[in-house]
């Protein structure tokens, strides 16, 4: 509640100017409180921060069935159903959007269909700014089948599979703009909350782990070569293989403008684009260069919302297999020296983050204005989610 509050007079308050330019700066005179003798700067309003007056407890009630089988003495499956739903969560609005009407209502252009939400210049309370607040109206739903199975140790092998199918939707869960980078911070239009209902950021599709550990059947006591001993047995013996593969469906993502035409003026708050009625073919082009094709949107009109919906789109899956070698010396009757040999990302696969979702950097160019086109760069990478292949050595000393 602090991180939200903080940002009032007379703390940390943030004052917004629209349509200011560079050659005003520095400002004169300063923005200050009016209260401290000095006139904000013309057209300075404050953008202040706040929460929900009727805050309620976010609640989440969880529920799962699963059935365990014993496929041999070493070997079972556990096949199961997860699933929970969220109330009362929070979620990020601006509580001063400007007032809305449904077209053909006024002010609503003539030139918008009939049922259009319009947003007109006039905020609810006009002497203030933006509000970054948070109000516990959220909720979501989880879904899921999950298959386990698991061999215990025999004859030096040990091994567990799991696979999660799932979904996971809600109507928002980044409370800030560094919570994620797939999604807008706020909900789109705090009036209509429900629009925002949608897969959750960090839902994920599919998801399977597999993990292996062997004891190399070498040396004293084991299959092969039982019978060394002494510093032979040291070399021959104590190897141990581990594997640990990971490979899940990317996560979604939301199309966004880098401008905000919906008339509220929140430029923190990126909107959504609409869907292009005259675009034909695939919009996940699935390319390295450009994971989907801009064209597929459109520019909403000024004072509307961009009719595409959150977490429409997924980005790219993560696949990776990390192996390591472990060596155990057995030193003294109660010492060891273990030597490990670690790899991750074994294969040096790249796996791509999130691509670049600015679909379009304006709404017109030129003299006289004419439609702008999807940004050059919409739909392309720059950062993987994991590294590159990583190798490390290491001593350890168990006593």
């Amino acid at each position: 509640l602090g991180y939200r509050t903080d940002q009032n007079a007379p703390f940390n308050a943030t004052y917004t100017i629209p349509n200011l330019t560079l050659n005003k700066f520095p400002l004169s005179p300063n923005i200050v409180p009016v209260s401290a003798g000095t006139a904000s700067p013309a057209g300075a309003k404050i953008a202040p921060g706040g929460v929900d007056p009727n805050m309620k407890t976010p609640t989440v009630y969880s529920y799962s069935l699963k059935i365990e089988q014993e496929i041999t003495a070493n070997t079972s499956i556990t096949v199961g159903y997860v699933g929970a739903h969220g109330s009362h969560e929070l979620i990020s609005v601006d509580a001063n959007v400007p007032t809305q009407v449904v077209c053909p209502a006024s002010p609503c252009p003539g030139s918008l269909p009939a049922g259009t939400i319009f947003s007109g210049a006039t905020r609810q309370n006009n002497s203030l700014a933006n509000t970054y607040s948070w109000f516990s109206e959220g909720d979501s739903m989880y879904n899921a089948m999950t298959v386990d199975v698991r061999h215990r140790f025999s004859h030096g092998l040990t091994f567990r599979g799991a696979y999660t199918w799932s979904k996971a939707l809600d109507d928002g869960d980044s409370l800030n703009a560094t919570a994620a980078a797939n999604a807008p911070a706020l909900v789109q239009n705090p009036l209509n909350v429900r629009g925002d209902w949608g897969p959750a950021t960090y839902d994920v599709r599919n998801a399977g782990v597999m993990n292996v550990s062997y004891e190399l059947p070498f040396g004293h006591g084991r299959e092969m070569l039982n019978s060394v001993s002494g510093w032979e047995n040291n070399v021959v013996g104590g190897w141990i293989l581990n594997s640990i593969v990971t490979i899940q469906s990317g996560f979604p993502f939301t199309p966004q403008l880098s401008f905000n035409p919906s008339n509220d003026g929140d430029s923190k708050n990126p909107v959504r684009p609409s869907w292009n009625p005259s675009f034909t073919g695939p919009v996940i082009l699935g390319g390295t260069t450009q994971w989907f094709n801009p064209a597929a949107f459109i520019v909403p009109p000024s004072g509307t919302f961009g009719n595409v919906g959150r977490n429409v789109l997924t980005g790219p899956g993560i696949g990776t297999w990390d192996f390591s070698v472990l060596k155990d010396t057995h030193l003294h009757e109660r010492m060891n020296l273990q030597f490990r040999a670690e790899i991750f990302n074994l294969l040096n696969r790249t796996n791509l983050n999130t691509p670049n979702l600015i679909t379009f950097t304006s709404a017109t160019v030129g003299t006289p204005p004419t439609p702008a086109p999807p940004s050059p760069v919409a739909g392309t990478f720059t950062q993987t989610s994991t590294t590159s292949r990583q190798v490390q050595f290491g001593l350890k000393l168990i006593w």
